[in-house]
């Protein structure tokens, strides 16, 4: 199933993506850094939501308290909540 999530604190305007049967199919960032959300998605694509998540999350972008990759893993908590 796809969804569209809005990250907030970070460069990236939304992620989208395809999960199906708790397994990350795809990831899509539009904006951010382009290179490195590339790799981000290459490299969670097959994994299991929960893994992916705890992977990802709490990871900081310099000062902020929040990344790219820990927004895609609270993408993913309201994906399970849903």
């Amino acid at each position: 199933m796809k969804y569209a999530y809005t990250p907030h604190g970070v460069c990236s305007r939304q992620i989208q993506l395809d999960v199906e049967d708790g397994i990350v199919n795809e990831v899509r960032f539009i904006g951010g850094c382009n290179g490195n959300t590339q790799g981000i998605s290459a490299l969670v694509k097959g994994l299991p939501v929960e893994e992916v998540i705890h992977r990802l999350e709490n990871i900081h972008c310099g000062s902020r308290t929040t990344s790219c990759p820990d927004q895609l893993a609270k993408a993913l908590r309201q994906v399970l909540e849903q």
